[in-house]
Parts: C-alpha cells; structure tokens; sequence
C-alpha cells in the first residue's frame, strides 16, 4: 500500500475521530474497571503473557494501548510502562484510570508513527495486541519504527487476531477476499464491547450506539506482516498460530473453550484465528 503523507494523516485523523467517539461507548460496558485492576485484576490473557515472559524491571511500550487497561495490567507485573494512543478520549481515559488504581505509568496522545519516529526513549519491549495493525496505513514503517526505540537485545511482542477471519462473515461465509490493497472504509469503529470483553464485570450502558465518524482499516496478510518486520532489522524468533479468539465470538455460534475464549463453531472446520509473534534486535 503506497500513501502519499496527505493521505497517511488524514487516514489516521479519521480513526481518531472515530475512536474519540466510541470510548464512552467502551467503557460504559465494563464495572468498576479501576476497583478491579487495583485489586490485582488483570485484562490479559495467558497468551500474551506467555510470549512477553517476566517483563520485571523492563521498560516497556505499549502501542496503541487504547484505554490503558492492559498497559497498567502490565505494570502490575513490574514492569515500568508507556503507552502510546493515537486518540484523545482514550489516552485522558487512561490518565485517569491510572491515578484511580494507583498503578504507575506515562500515556502519550499521538500519532504512532510519528512517536516512534521522534522518541528518544528507548525500551526493553514494544509491546501490541489484539486490532492493532489492521488500523495501520502503513506496517513497514511501523515496524522500522519499533525496530529504532527498541534497544539491542529488545523484543516486539504482537499477538493480533488473524487476517484470514476478516475474509468471512458472521455466518463464515466468505464475503472479502484475504488479499486487499487500498483502505477499507469501515463506516466507524462499532460498539463490540461484550461480556468477554470485560472481566471487571459487565453493564449494559450504552445501546445501540451508531458512530457518528467513519473509519478506515487495512488488510495486513501474515506474509506481508513478517516482511515488514524481517525488513525493518529486527530478527523473528517465535511466531504462532492459535485456533481460537480471545475476548470476542468472532463468527456466530462459537464454542466457548475457557473464559473468554473462542473457537470454530461445531461442525466447522479448525482455522487460526489469531497468531503471535517475538522479533528481537540483536545484541550489541
């Protein structure tokens, strides 16, 4: 995908928007979220916290950390964060959060790309999960983004859902093609807070909401991604396939594995339907 720097901003300008304008939405659906994180609760799930590993004592950067919940999750377990949001009403969000629970970390508001281009900080792990890079306009630049703050010996840690499953809908039936080039107009970032999504405990809040700001998103294949990543320096150690979703039903009639977890519905077939991956800079 090759975007002029006119059209690169205004893509991301229009997913601000839209993101300002569900935040409330979000939120309105998960009890008491500073009470729970502050009582040792945590947002993750085991797969994350599988491919970080013990992040004590490291400096971590969490992109595009929307509202912050897993970025002071992650400070819970030691590790010194910064979060990186594009959107205004989630980063004030997770100011605010962060001074409820007491859990210590920095919220920028800016654009990722620009951030990582202009940082001097440096980290241990960059860190993005979970309808991250499907809102990207550009991966290669990303990733040699996150290739410069991280310091040698530092990992990107990314678990994200898989490309394949945007190709199918509700009913698995196929309604996109898996190769796309170009912005897809995605008519506004929807409401998709269920129950999985909040562990706190969940209220009804907001219904039927209807964004008023359109979005744009873009199709990221599994190749085109670890290119990107290989081509910005940084060297792929552990790359994963899951064949379930964690916090969302992403097709009608799924089956519940465990907690807020996902797989194929009975009687379809096995599919990944999301993947990990650790890249690594190299040591010194």
């Amino acid at each position: 995908m090759n975007f002029d720097e006119d059209q690169r901003r205004a893509f991301h300008e229009q997913n601000r928007r839209s993101w300002n304008a569900v935040t409330a939405a979000h939120n309105s659906h998960k009890r008491d979220q500073a009470e729970f994180l502050a009582a040792g609760g945590s947002t993750l799930f085991s797969d994350e916290l599988e491919l970080l590993g013990d992040v004590a004592g490291l400096d971590l950067v969490h992109l595009q950390c929307n509202c912050g919940q897993d970025s002071l999750a992650l400070a819970k377990l030691g590790a010194t964060v910064t979060g990186i949001d594009i959107g205004d009403e989630p980063i004030r969000f997770a100011r605010e959060l962060s001074k409820a629970t007491g859990i210590a970390a920095t919220f920028h508001r800016d654009d990722v790309f620009d951030w990582l281009a202009g940082t001097d900080a440096r980290f241990d792990v960059a860190f993005a999960s979970y309808g991250v890079i499907g809102w990207l306009c550009d991966l290669e630049r990303w990733a040699r983004g996150v290739a410069r703050v991280l310091r040698p010996g530092g990992r990107l840690v990314l678990l994200e859902f898989h490309p394949l499953v945007w190709s199918y809908g509700p009913g698995g039936e196929l309604v996109e093609p898996y190769f796309i080039d170009g912005a897809i107009d995605e008519n506004g970032v929807n409401d998709y807070v269920g129950q999985e999504l909040a562990p706190s405990g969940f209220d009804v809040g907001v219904e039927e909401f209807a964004n008023p700001e359109r979005s744009f998103g873009f199709q990221w294949t599994i190749a085109r991604t670890i290119q990107a990543i290989i081509d910005s320096g940084l060297r792929l150690e552990v790359f994963r396939e899951y064949p379930y979703a964690n916090g969302c039903e992403l097709f009608d009639g799924m089956s519940k594995v465990e907690a807020r977890r996902f797989a194929m519905p009975e009687g379809k077939p096995s599919m990944p339907l999301m993947f990990g991956l650790v890249a690594g800079r190299a040591p010194r």
